[in-house]
């Protein structure tokens, strides 16, 4: 029980990675507000997260709706009291609008980047305070490893990810000594319904399958599973952790060994 007395506060929690991330915490003693869309996924996971004995508080929310990160914090907060974990990893995908800059969307670009980074440093502002004043705290931003590279027909997506990170350094430089730490973690390319569609994208982009495509997505040759990338969100929340802090860590299945 890594977790137990610890309240985590994580964003797109209804499926994929964030979905696997409320799982592990709830099974390591934490109790769970979630944020999503769906409110039948975030019903469903609110059932599995009682069922561990955790409570758990939902909150359908749009991040990109004006005071979402004020109403979500209050909402938390009244729920379950001190937020001792944040996790922002909500977030938009390439694949709602892949396209080259030259024929860019700026409605899109605007949305991406205030999903992906504005929100999260939003939700930091507000948790930030009560965990300085407590000592402790654990914030982790799901980036992506392409926040360390490019991608092709997705601007938005990269530059909102690099973004991220540099907060992440930034933040992680101006907590140091509080107790509080700062990660990121950056995955490759995981099983999701928006990465299928950004699959089907790359196929017809380059004219391979999209089995050949999946089969040279990592090192594995294979794409990854949300919960193979909870495990590590468990220790970046963990104590255990203490000593870490201002990282970007890869778990990708080896497409990035330098970076």
């Amino acid at each position: 029980m890594k977790l137990k007395g610890k309240t985590a506060l994580i964003t797109g929690a209804s499926k994929g990675i964030g979905r696997a991330i409320a799982l592990a915490f709830a099974a390591e003693g934490a109790d769970i507000a979630a944020t999503g869309r769906n409110e039948d996924e975030l019903a469903s996971l609110h059932t599995e997260v009682t069922g561990l004995g955790r409570r758990c508080t939902i909150i359908s929310a749009d991040l990109a709706a004006a005071g979402a990160a004020d109403s979500i914090y209050s909402h938390a907060s009244a729920a379950l009291g001190d937020i001792h974990i944040l996790v922002n990893n909500a977030g938009i995908g390439s694949s709602a609008s892949p396209r080259p800059v030259v024929d860019y969307d700026d409605d899109f670009w605007n949305r991406v980047l205030l999903v992906n980074l504005t929100m999260p440093y939003h939700l930091i502002r507000r948790v930030l305070p009560e965990m300085l004043a407590r000592k402790q705290g654990r914030i982790i931003n799901v980036a992506s490893i392409v926040g360390k590279v490019g991608l092709v027909h997705g601007a938005a997506y990269a530059a909102s990810k690099h973004g991220l990170l540099g907060l992440t350094r930034t933040l992680a430089l101006e907590v140091t000594g509080s107790g509080v730490t700062v990660n990121a973690i950056c995955p490759g390319p995981v099983h999701s319904l928006v990465a299928d569609i950004r699959l089907a994208h790359d196929a017809q982009r380059t004219g391979r399958s999209m089995e050949e495509i999946e089969r040279g997505a990592t090192l594995l040759g294979r794409r990854l599973e949300p919960d193979e990338v909870s495990p590590l969100a468990v220790y970046l929340a963990s104590e255990e952790s203490a000593g870490m802090s201002g990282q970007s860590i890869n778990i990708d299945g080896g497409v990035l060994m330098a970076a």
